[in-house]
């Protein structure tokens, strides 16, 4: 049982950490305006380049931060789950799990990263974006099928299906 835990721990923390990347990512990048991340490209530096890259579509970009956002928030619920149900009822352990993971995720996955992303918005947006650019590339298969299936399932709703247009006017329209 002790094996049981401290793997689960283990990997729940990756998780967590994978967790931050996502959550403070999408809000580092997303805070930054376009004229900066284009003033940034037009130095010649790589990582601003690929930042621009990823922002050039950002319905795709929000869809992959999204679509590994959830995989990783998915497998912490899971893991926990797991490893509770080796000391307590399989109904408590789904409680319980729910109430801690979703707590874990809230501070550790969530607001305290975002918080991160929008403090440090540019550098940490320049840093990420290599990385993010990889697990898109690993995501393909499911950033495609929730890309194209959001888009037409927002056109059929009335909804704006070119999310990259409401950023490429003023920058200070929302």
């Amino acid at each position: 049982m002790d094996t049981i835990v401290w793997t689960s721990a283990a990997t729940v923390a990756v998780l967590l950490a994978c967790s931050a990347f996502f959550s403070s990512s999408e809000t580092a990048i997303f805070s930054l305006p376009v004229a900066t991340i284009e003033a940034d490209e037009a130095t010649g530096d790589r990582k601003s380049a690929r930042l621009a890259e990823l922002r050039d579509d950002p319905h795709r970009l929000l869809v992959t931060l999204l679509v590994g956002n959830n995989i990783v928030n998915m497998a912490i619920s899971s893991v926990i789950t797991v490893a509770l149900v080796e000391t307590v009822s399989a109904g408590a352990a789904v409680t319980v799990a729910t109430l801690v993971a979703s707590s874990v995720v809230l501070v550790f996955g969530e607001i305290v990263p975002k918080s991160y992303g929008l403090g440090n918005a540019r550098s940490w947006a320049r840093r990420v974006a290599r990385p993010l650019y990889l697990v898109e590339l690993v995501l393909l298969p499911l950033v495609v099928l929730f890309d194209v299936l959001t888009r037409r399932l927002s056109g059929v709703l009335g909804g704006e299906t070119a999310l990259e247009e409401q950023f490429d006017d003023d920058p200070n329209t929302p």
